[in-house]
């Protein structure tokens, strides 16, 4: 039998007002994918933590490699050979990806940092992943998933390291990219290392996990054999309930409706002679591969990058866009891949944030009417059922799918009638993104026109009423969703070079 590392038992955790652990447990053997799963806010995240020092537990045992350990920071957690990949990015943004990697365990020469050997380290490690990023890219020049692929090096770089946490790794990563991590994953295995894999697709849990523990609402539900169960019985414990995510069989708008958008062969350093059109009420779906320039257009149509050629057109009417204001003045609200930097100030409250876009409407002659705000972002948190004590709380404390909920009501009380939504279920559980996708389908239905892009087969099959193909930058095809496959929708967007 496999050598257990780690035993966690009884595990307990108290914040103000809130108990996020009960009675919670876990264990990880040498040479296995552990998955952990449940909603968000079913703890997943907390226990963790717990594990890697960033919170002390309140009660229960932690056992590694048979010992009782108290871990109260993160370096007693590194020293035991624990390293996390945290679903949120830790980076120095400023900083290159080689100082990012070694920060704090940099290597030196007398008393100054050699930079040459700092990089020829990253730049082997790199290569061993197989990861395509120069260890002198500055990191906020990135993509989201190239800073996600920084993370997972930052880990790995700790040469002890038995016992690795993923919490979300694949969320940002194309296809081909997690197919390069699942195989570094099967290296580590190979060499004993025990991996605990959180992650909110559930197809990847067949691909890569032996046993799967699942958590609701704080509390341990159950662990099982991945091969002796199913993906419906999984989400059935994670929710209390089923969740079905078949595809769209055929699309509900008229092929009459009116255009609402059009793009006119849109051109930029990334983007070359794209051209398409959205009509009312219709979800277009957005499918292409990393760098295949899919939110390159979105930022255009948005006026965040400069439009070096091509026309935008609104209601009928060209639109001159040349800024993210102009764009809001013509009714276009763009729901970023990246909310927490893009789309939302952390530490304002929800009231604030929903307020943002539309603070003329609130503002009175000398100072901005709080009444009025607050009453209009309980209106919108009622609505759209976000999750949160009060509209005064600090947006940072809500889960990723009532975040998401809070930078849509933005754009709904703005009144924008065109919605780009950029990865919309990015790091949101299965059951947030079931009430995401309901909020898209009545925002279709009440006559609101949506662009979605995702990196997601099954999420562009179940919404989309058509699917634009982007491939490096050129738009490749353009499919009807009755009849569309993944094998077309790949064959579009795969490089033939």
């Amino acid at each position: 039998m496999a050598e257990l590392l780690l035993r966690m038992q009884g595990i307990e955790k108290y914040f103000p007002g809130v108990h996020a652990l009960s009675d919670c447990q876990f264990e990880l053997k040498s040479g296995e994918v552990h998955a952990l799963v449940g909603e968000n806010g079913a703890g997943k995240s907390t226990m963790m933590k717990v594990l890697t020092g960033v919170f002390v537990k309140d009660g229960g045992t932690i056992c590694v490699d048979g010992q009782e350990v108290e871990i109260h920071n993160a370096r007693e957690a590194q020293a035991l050979g624990i390293s996390i990949i945290h679903q949120e990015l830790h980076l120095m943004r400023h900083l290159t990806v080689a100082e990012n990697i070694y920060i704090g365990r940099e290597p030196m020469r007398g008393i100054t940092v050699d930079h040459k050997k700092q990089n020829r380290m990253a730049a082997e490690l790199l290569s061993r992943l197989h990861i395509d990023i120069a260890p002198t890219t500055v990191v906020r020049t990135l993509t989201v998933a190239k800073q996600q692929m920084v993370e997972i090096a930052k880990a790995l770089s700790f040469e002890n390291t038995r016992i690795l946490i993923m919490d979300e790794p694949s969320a940002a990563l194309t296809e081909a990219e997690i197919e390069d991590l699942f195989r570094f994953i099967r290296e580590l295995k190979a060499r004993g290392v025990g991996i605990v894999y959180i992650s909110h697709r559930m197809g990847e849990l067949k691909q890569i996990s032996d046993r799967i523990t699942v958590l609701r609402d704080g509390r341990y539900v159950a662990t099982v054999d991945t091969n002796q169960t199913t993906l419906d019985e999984i989400i059935h414990m994670m929710v209390g309930r089923v969740i079905y995510e078949t595809p769209k069989a055929k699309s509900a708008v008229p092929a009459d409706a009116p255009i609402v958008l059009e793009a006119r062969n849109l051109r930029s350093a990334e983007v070359k002679d794209v051209s398409f059109f959205l009509r009312k009420g219709e979800i277009l779906g957005f499918a292409g591969l990393m760098g295949a320039g899919r939110t390159e257009t979105a930022r255009l149509l948005c006026g965040a990058d400069r439009r070096e050629g091509g026309e935008i057109w609104v209601g009928g009417q060209k639109a001159d866009i040349k800024s993210p204001s102009d764009a809001v003045k013509a009714g276009i609200g763009y729901l970023s891949e990246d909310r927490k930097q893009f789309g939302l100030c952390l530490l304002r409250s929800v009231a604030d944030n929903v307020a943002l876009a539309s603070l003329e409407r609130f503002s009175g002659p000398l100072m901005v009417n709080e009444r009025k705000m607050r009453q209009t972002a309980h209106d919108y948190r009622q609505r759209l059922d976000i999750r949160t004590p009060s509209v005064d709380s600090l947006t940072m404390g809500l889960s990723g799918g009532n975040q998401q909920k809070a930078v849509l009501a933005k754009w709904l009380v703005r009144n924008c009638d065109i919605l780009i939504f950029d990865e919309p279920t990015r790091g949101i559980d299965v059951g947030a993104k079931s009430e995401i996708y309901k909020l898209m389908n009545q925002l279709a239905a009440e006559g609101k026109s949506i662009i979605m892009i995702s990196s997601e087969m099954p999420e562009l099959l179940r919404m989309s009423d058509r699917i634009v193909v982007m491939c490096e930058g050129v738009k490749t095809g353009e499919l009807d969703i009755e009849g569309v496959t993944q094998e077309r929708i790949m064959e579009l967007a795969t490089p033939r070079r």
